[in-house]
């Protein structure tokens, strides 16, 4: 049987402080350096959000499409919770070797969820793109650090997803939020 789907809000507490913190910090630019500079970064932003939001949605399909091309069971057999030290290892190799930015990782990581991954999996996939991601290590470690460099600081940290991914198991039987 298949875990259910945990209702979302599209306006929760982490949006209301990024909001407060928004408004907060446009309001204290007005006031302090005026109607000038509050339009220019005003539109400086506006811009930037007009060039992410292809990509965000772009990742946030990708999400959507891996729960359609991935059956949820099959999903809560390789990395649900009770997948055991596997499913921990599946994340983390996944997480190690799928390219792209956070525009894709965090919706395909988020689309695990929905979909049945346990949390201390979407933390392993995540912490492995992040600290091993082969992508980050060719583009940019490489030509900054050589291969010497580049090759023990993966070594130092190969086991940190594992072990994240296991302690975020834990800790959410402990501390997981009441079902609605």
């Amino acid at each position: 049987m298949t875990p259910a789907r945990r209702p979302r809000r599209a306006f929760d507490w982490s949006a209301a402080v990024i909001a407060t913190l928004a408004f907060g910090s446009a309001a204290y630019v007005l006031i302090r350096d005026g109607q000038a500079r509050f339009l220019s970064i005003l539109t400086d932003d506006v811009l930037l959000f007009g060039t992410m939001l292809p990509k965000v949605l772009a990742g946030a399909l990708i999400g959507a499409f891996v729960t359609l091309l991935l059956p949820r069971e099959t999903i809560v057999k390789w990395v649900g919770a009770e997948s055991g030290i596997g499913g921990i290892l599946v994340a983390t190799i996944a997480g190690a070797i799928l390219p792209g930015g956070p525009f894709t990782i965090y919706p395909v990581a988020g689309s695990f969820l929905i979909a049945g991954a346990d949390v201390g999996a979407a933390c392993a996939f995540v912490i492995s793109w992040t600290l091993i991601g082969y992508t980050r290590a060719i583009v940019w470690e490489l030509p900054f650090f050589g291969l010497d460099f580049v090759t023990w600081r993966i070594l130092f940290s190969l086991p940190l997803p594992i072990l994240s991914g296991v302690l975020a198991r834990y800790a959410w039987r402990f501390f997981k939020p009441a079902a609605p």
